[in-house]
């Protein structure tokens, strides 16, 4: 399958890459399955992709979880080395094409106080849970690399013991 094909398959066509890349096959290895495997763990427990009440947590942990996705990309594709090339193509455009915007217009922010400003928090709260919903898509499409999006849906769709 060509790339263009599978971000058309998780509707991802809005992430801008170049030509050549798209025409290229799309086929992760196993070193891209262990680092898509190792992301997926991390995304999938963070705020990145649960949803944080307005009644609850803090707004500079929560920027600071999202902005300790990039030292754990940078370390994911250390450990696994350039075998990891599908997962690397894919982690290097969602951080600084959705996830570095965000990060870098918060920071600003937080320095100025905006995180004193209860319509600041909220306004912080309203976009995070839009990146929430781009962060999921790329969960979903680092669990399919990693082979295990279907058992974690089925496990989180289950009933209650008890």
């Amino acid at each position: 399958m060509k790339w263009k094909k599978w971000l058309e398959n998780w509707d991802m066509i809005s992430l801008k890459i170049s030509v050549p890349y798209l025409e290229m096959e799309w086929e992760p290895r196993d070193a891209d399955r262990a680092a898509a495997w190792s992301m997926f763990v991390e995304l999938l427990t963070r705020v990145s992709t649960q949803p944080l009440p307005d009644s609850d947590g803090d707004e500079a942990t929560a920027l600071e979880s999202i902005y300790s996705l990039f030292a754990l990309t940078r370390e994911i594709m250390r450990e696994q080395g350039a075998d990891c090339m599908e997962f690397s193509k894919l982690a290097i455009v969602i951080l600084n094409q959705r996830v570095r915007p965000f990060t870098a217009k918060w920071h600003r922010l937080k320095l100025q106080g905006a995180f004193n400003d209860p319509a600041q928090c909220q306004q912080f709260r309203d976009e995070l849970r839009s990146l929430q919903h781009v962060l999921m898509v790329y969960t979903g499409m680092l669990g399919e690399i990693a082979g295990v999006e279907d058992d974690l849906r089925n496990l989180e769709q289950a009933s209650p013991v008890g």
